[in-house]
């Protein structure tokens, strides 16, 4: 399925050739007892004080989840299945979101690279001030974990 797409008006034009730079990032959806972590970008981040989840610039010949993980939130993860990718354009660039299910293997889920982490339930996730690139995914989340449902559903939800 290709990434859903927003836009803002950002393409840059030499000699008539698009000029766009891409950068692809991942994410995470770590879920707990129905609870959604969510991050808030420091203040001196680009995009700051929004709300996304957790995950970073894929840099090459790395396992780029995992690591970021480990830096960002001093946790061990396993990554799962693919939840959703979306792409967005920002003046810098475009932006190629993919989030993936994730499962805390080990240690605490602690603050290092955010101003804030919280856990939140789906109808709690829509307030918050969502990174543009992140926000389809909140609203395919918030629709389906708030759907009741037994506990093998999310499971079912990630295609396991």
């Amino acid at each position: 399925m290709p990434p859903r797409r927003t836009r803002l008006d950002c393409q840059v034009q030499r000699d008539g050739e698009d000029m766009t730079k891409q950068i692809n990032v991942v994410g995470t959806v770590i879920l707990h007892d129905g609870l959604l972590l969510c991050a808030q970008r420091t203040l001196k981040s680009s995009l700051p004080g929004l709300w996304e989840s957790p995950g970073g610039k894929i840099e090459p010949s790395e396992t780029p989840l995992e690591r970021e993980i480990r830096d960002e939130l001093i946790a061990d993860v396993q990554v799962g299945d693919r939840v959703e990718t979306t792409a967005h354009e920002f003046p810098f660039g475009e932006v190629t979101l993919t989030t993936f299910d994730c499962d805390v293997l080990s240690g605490d889920v602690t603050l290092t690279e955010y101003d804030a982490i919280v856990w939140l339930p789906p109808a709690e996730l829509a307030p918050l001030d969502w990174a543009p690139a992140g926000v389809p995914t909140v609203q395919a989340l918030s629709g389906l974990l708030a759907e009741p449902s037994d506990p093998t559903s999310r499971l079912t939800l990630f295609g396991r």
